[in-house]
This record gives C-alpha cells, sequence and structure tokens, in this order.
C-alpha cells in the first residue's frame, strides 16, 4: 500500500534528442519518473519541434502521466563562421577573428576566422579574454580595427565551424530576445508548451519582454530566465523577482565566471529563490560521464546530492538523455539517489524562509501541523497553482502536498515544483462535494488510505469574501 513517503520531492528534467525521442524511450521516461521534458531550440527544427511535443502529449495519455514540456530558446550567442579545414591554434600564435564580410585579413600570415556579430568590436577592449569552443580556447585581445580583432593564442586547441565564443565580463550588446527566439516561440505556443526557457537572461528587463510577447498572444506559459554570465550574477535578485522558475545553467556559466565562484553562486541563487518561494533549477554536467559510461562517477553522485540538499526544485539532464547510451539509467539515479537525501533531510531539516505575507503564514500554519501529525498530507485545491506553490516554498520535510485542480496546464505547471504532486479533478463545485470528490479519488488510486490525516487547504467564500481556510480530516 502506497505511504506518504512515496513521493520524490525533487523534480526531474530531462532534455530530448536522437536517444530519447521515440515513443517506446518517451513512455519508460515518463513512466520512470520525469517531470518535465525539455527541447533544446539550438539544435531544433519546427517540424521536429511540432511533431515531439504532439508525441508527448500522446504518449503521456497513453501511460497516464501529464507531464510538463520545457522550451528552451537559443537567445543572442556569437560564433564563428564556417571552415574547410579546421584551424590548429599554437600557443604564442598570433590570430584574427574578422568581423566584416569579406574584409581582408590583417596580414597575410596571420590565420584568422569570420564572426557572426559586427558589433563585437565595440563592446570588446584591448586586454579581453576570448574563450571559445566552451572555453578550450582561450586567447588575449591585443588590438582591433574596424574589421578585425588581433589576438594571441593562450590555450592551444583545434579551432573547427561554428564553435560558441565566451566573453568573460564583456556587456554584450545584442537582444535578449532575438528574431529566432520569436520564431521558435511562436512554435510553442502554438503547440502549448508549459515552459519558455529564455537563454542569457542579463537583467529583469529581458524576461519582461518574454511575457509581453507570451500575453500578447494568450499564451499561459510560464518563464524560466537561465542564468549564464556576469550581467545575470549582477542583477540575479531583480531576475529572480521578475521570472517564474529560475535555471543555475551551468555550462556556460562555469565558463563565463572563475570556477571557484561558481558553487557559491549556485547557492547564493537557490538561497534567494527559497527565500521569495521561487523554483529553481540545476542544470548542465549532472551525470556527464554516463553519456557513455553505465555508472556515475563519485564526484557527479555527490554533485547531485548537493542541489537536493540546497532543496532546489529541480535536476536536469543534458546530454546525458539526448545523445547518451544511458537514458534512462540516468533518470534511475536522479531518482534513487533524490529519494535517499530526501529521507535524510526528513530527519533533520533546515528552517524554511519565513514569508510576511498574510497567506504565506496560513499556509506555514498548514505545514507546522503536517509536521507535527503522523501519517499526514497535505490536500491543497488550487486553480492556478498558486496555493500549491505557496505550500511548498515552506519545504515541509514530512507531508506530499498533493495539489488537486481543474486545469491541466495548471497540472503541468506544478511538475516543476518541489514537493508537490499534481491532480486533475473536473469541475470544480461545491466546496465540500469537491473535497469528498477528491478523497475517494485519492483512496481509488492508493494515494490516500484510511486514517491518514488530511490538512486541507482551500478558499471559501463567505458573504462574497474569499476566506483562506485549514481544516483537518482523517481518511475514513
Amino acid at each position: 500500500m502506497p505511504s506518504t513517503s512515496d513521493l520524490r520531492r525533487t523534480k526531474i528534467i530531462a532534455t530530448l534528442g536522437p536517444a530519447t525521442e521515440s515513443e517506446e524511450m518517451l513512455a519508460k521516461l515518463i513512466t520512470a519518473g520525469v517531470d518535465v521534458l525539455r527541447l533544446n531550440m539550438a539544435h531544433a527544427k519546427h517540424d521536429w519541434t511540432r511533431m515531439i511535443i504532439r508525441r508527448i502529449r500522446t504518449v503521456a495519455a497513453h501511460v497516464g502521466r501529464e507531464v510538463a514540456i520545457m522550451m528552451d530558446i537559443k537567445g543572442p550567442e556569437i560564433r564563428t563562421g564556417d571552415l574547410e579545414v579546421p584551424i590548429e591554434l599554437q600557443p604564442g600564435e598570433i590570430f584574427d577573428f574578422t568581423v566584416k564580410p569579406c574584409a581582408t585579413q590583417g596580414g597575410a600570415e596571420v590565420r584568422s576566422v569570420d564572426v557572426n556579430y559586427s558589433d563585437l568590436v565595440n563592446d570588446i577592449k584591448v586586454g579581453d579574454t576570448v574563450l571559445v569552443d566552451s572555453g578550450l580556447i582561450r586567447l588575449e585581445v591585443l588590438s582591433k580595427d574596424q574589421a578585425h580583432i588581433r589576438c594571441r593564442v593562450l590555450t592551444p586547441g583545434s579551432l573547427t565551424s561554428r564553435r560558441h565564443i565566451n566573453l568573460p565580463g564583456v556587456k554584450v550588446n545584442l537582444p535578449a530576445f532575438t528574431q529566432k527566439d520569436k520564431l521558435d516561440s511562436i512554435v510553442g505556443i502554438e503547440e502549448g508548451v508549459d515552459f519558455i526557457a529564455l537563454s542569457f537572461v542579463r537583467e529583469a528587463n529581458d524576461v519582461e519582454q518574454l511575457r509581453l510577447f507570451l500575453r500578447e498572444r494568450g499564451s499561459r506559459a510560464l518563464i524560466i530566465a537561465k542564468i549564464e554570465d556576469q550581467s545575470a550574477i549582477d542583477n540575479l535578485d531583480e531576475i529572480i523577482q521578475a521570472t517564474d522558475a529560475l535555471m543555475v545553467a551551468r555550462g556556460d556559466l562555469g565558463i563565463e565566471v572563475p570556477l571557484q565562484e561558481l558553487p557559491v553562486i549556485q547557492r547564493r541563487a537557490v538561497r534567494t529563490c527559497l527565500a521569495i518561494g521561487r523554483p529553481v533549477i540545476i542544470a548542465t554536467h549532472m551525470l556527464e560521464s554516463m553519456i557513455s559510461q553505465p555508472m556515475p562517477t563519485r564526484a557527479e553522485i555527490t554533485d547531485v546530492a548537493n542541489a537536493v540538499y540546497e532543496q532546489a526544485d529541480c535536476v536536469m539532464l543534458s546530454g546525458e538523455t539526448t545523445i547518451g547510451k544511458y537514458p534512462l539509467e540516468c533518470v534511475r539515479v536522479l531518482d534513487t539517489l533524490s529519494r535517499r537525501i530526501e529521507a535524510e533531510q526528513a530527519t533533520d531539516f533546515p528552517q524554511p524562509a519565513v514569508f510576511v505575507q498574510e497567506r504565506m503564514k496560513t499556509f506555514r500554519a498548514a505545514v507546522v501541523l503536517a509536521n507535527e501529525l503522523p501519517r499526514s498530507l497535505i490536500l491543497v485545491f488550487t486553480r492556478h497553482g498558486t496555493n500549491a506553490a505557496g505550500i511548498a516554498a515552506h519545504r515541509p520535510p514530512h507531508a506530499p502536498v498533493l495539489a488537486i485542480t481543474d486545469n491541466v496546464e495548471t497540472l503541468r505547471h506544478l511538475r516543476l515544483v518541489r514537493s508537490v504532486e499534481p491532480f486533475l479533478l473536473t469541475p470544480f463545485g461545491d466546496p465540500e462535494e469537491t473535497i469528498e470528490r477528491a478523497t475517494a479519488a485519492l483512496v481509488k488510486i492508493g494515494r490516500i488510505r484510511t486514517g491518514d490525516k488530511l490538512i486541507i487547504v482551500s478558499d471559501v467564500q463567505a458573504k462574497g469574501r474569499r476566506i483562506d481556510s485549514i481544516q483537518l480530516r482523517t481518511v475514513e
């Protein structure tokens, strides 16, 4: 018989790709407990995007478990141009980045590559560092003119076509929401994605631009702001306030900031999110070795465990589930490890954030009551997910949050929120009747059982006013 410990509190996000796009593998991932499926639009075509979204919905319906879909749009980026053959760069070599088409080289003996951003010469200055191909190749800017940026190679490497360029500490004046992002987002809106992740967010206004775009098109998709450079760190608090959820995207972030700062930034980001009740995702390199190996490293195990100990809402898989040999095993590792750490936390749980809003204090009262009662579960009725997310923000250590909603979009949105297990019940009607129907449905599927204590959080109407209520009932 299921118990209150059946819920895995930490949610799992898996990125789709060649290794996981089949109906068979999608069914296995959803059944194994993946909560959100991510589409990386840096590599996805629109035909594939529409096909895979519809396939996810069909498979989820067949399996009987709704999951959320995240569209991760590419955002602004600087890349090198095409090369017929790789360029082997040597330490000390002088090398040019050409920012204007058909520009002649600064000297016949100097090798060069085109860059897709012509204003780079205006953003960069002498002495800046240029990192290419995830930081594997490092160069220093020596000089620049209208068409070229002349550099010295510091770290050797093989330069191939269309490699990503990072500029640590440089404020790049590219638009936050590009034309490609707009076209991709329109596809996502038309197909009903649940989340849109905005890459390289630098300030709160970047989030507001996307929010206006979504509202104008009638989309209920929530926004996930990805922090990936120094500007985002400088404006972290305002970005967290503006967004619906935050992703600590450690790939580019680990290139843009000194490595020793990365764990400090991650912890600060998680704590700031917890302090205001904002969902937070830890992403990139969680189980990187499992792309090719069936077992994770000990360091990866500790890294995932730390994210769970920090009480992040989600952990995310990228290459592990797009091109990896062991995508299902990766999900199982995250599931098993998260459950073990959560069990440890339940016996020695950290104090949750203290919220000043009256409604949040009401939610805290429900969590405190649940902590005092064995075999208790928090049952919350929510149309937009606000109540369930508010309770989850208090990080209840023992009782799961069973969220009953009459809206399938809300159900999917709650897949991102730690400790929340959403259920669909339609329609909502008389409050007492709705509670009885929900309780009967949960008993029928074995989620609650006779003798369980239900702390019920809902709104009641009294003389035209909405009143927050907490009830205690025993399942009979």
